[in-house]
C-alpha cells in the first residue's frame, strides 16, 4: 500500500538461547493505512505480541531484529532510531496498549499524576496544562475530570482500561497498537470499550493494530485481518473476506473452534 502509515516488511525476530535459537516472528509482511484498524490473531506463543514489540521498539534480548527486518511509520525507519529519537518517537507517534493493561496502573499514584508523567515528560507542559489535558481526555472516555485524583482501586476494571487508553490518546499518536486491551473483561464491558475505541478512531484519526486471538471479536472491529501460525503471516484480507471466504487450512480451523449456538439437545 503506497499510502500506508505503517510498513512492515520481511520482519524476522529471533530470541537467542545459550545453546539454539528461536525464530518468534518469520518474515511478516503487512502494511497499515492511517485511519485504518488492522487486526494480528491467532493463537498464544505465535509472534502477535512480539511483532508489536519490535513496532514500538520495545523489544529487549533476548529479542533480535535479524538484519532485511523494515518498519517504516510515515515514512521514518524505525528501526534506525537512535535513543533520543526513540523518547519523541514512543507515546507522540507511537502508543501502546498492553496486555492486562488495567493492571499497568501505577496503584500508589493518582490518575491525575500518571496523565502528568506521560506529558511532562514528552511535551515539556506546566502542571495545570497537564490537568486541562487529562480533564479532556476523561471525558472523551465517559469518566468524570473531577475523578482525576482519585486512585487506580477506586476504579472498576472496565473505567481502568479506559483510562489507560486515556493515557495513550493524549499526545494523539499516529498509531495506536492494542494488545489484547480487552481480555480480563466481560463481553458487555468488551464491547463498550471497543465501540469507544472505534469512536475515538474517527474523530481523533490515528489507525489502531490490534491484536487478539479472538477472531470473532477481531471481525467485528477491525478493517482488514492478518492471521499468524508459528511466527507466519499465513493469510491476509478484508475482514468478510475472512469471516466468509477464508483461504488458509489454519483460518478455517480457527473457525470451526468457536462453538455453534444451534447445537442438538444435550442427553
Amino acid at each position: 500500500m503506497s499510502d500506508s502509515l505503517l510498513s512492515v516488511k520481511d520482519l524476522t525476530i529471533d530470541y537467542i538461547g545459550a545453546e539454539k535459537n528461536f525464530r518468534a516472528v518469520d518474515q511478516v509482511s503487512f502494511d497499515v493505512a492511517p485511519g485504518e484498524v488492522f487486526g494480528l490473531a491467532g493463537e498464544s506463543g505465535c509472534g502477535k505480541s512480539t511483532v508489536a514489540f519490535a513496532v514500538s521498539r520495545l523489544h529487549i534480548p533476548p529479542a533480535l531484529i535479524r538484519k532485511g527486518s523494515e518498519i517504516r511509520l510515515a515514512g521514518r525507519d524505525v528501526l534506525a532510531l537512535d535513543n533520543k529519537a526513540l523518547r519523541d518517537f514512543r507515546w507522540r507517534e507511537v502508543a501502546m496498549v498492553f496486555q492486562s493493561a488495567m493492571n499497568s496502573l501505577n496503584p500508589v499514584l493518582r490518575i491525575e499524576d500518571q496523565f502528568h508523567d506521560v506529558l511532562a515528560t514528552h511535551n515539556r507542559c506546566s502542571r495545570k496544562e497537564a490537568r486541562e489535558r487529562t480533564a479532556e481526555m476523561l471525558k472523551l472516555v465517559d469518566i468524570k475530570p473531577e475523578r482525576m485524583r482519585d486512585y487506580p482501586h477506586q476504579f472498576s476494571g472496565g473505567m481502568r482500561q479506559r483510562i489507560v487508553i486515556a493515557i495513550c490518546m493524549a499526545l494523539n499518536p499516529k498509531l495506536v497498537i492494542m494488545d489484547e486491551p480487552t481480555t480480563a473483561l466481560d463481553v458487555v464491558v468488551q464491547r463498550e470499550i471497543l465501540q469507544r475505541i472505534d469512536e475515538l478512531r474517527r474523530q481523533m484519526g490515528f489507525s489502531v493494530l490490534f491484536i487478539t486471538h479472538d477472531l470473532g471479536l477481531m471481525v467485528q472491529f477491525c478493517d482488514r485481518i492478518g492471521v499468524m501460525l508459528s511466527g507466519k503471516l499465513v493469510e491476509q484480507g478484508r475482514s468478510d473476506e475472512i469471516f466468509r471466504r477464508p483461504q488458509h487450512d489454519y483460518t478455517r480451523k480457527l473457525w470451526a473452534s468457536f462453538p455453534s449456538l444451534k447445537g442438538g439437545l444435550l442427553g
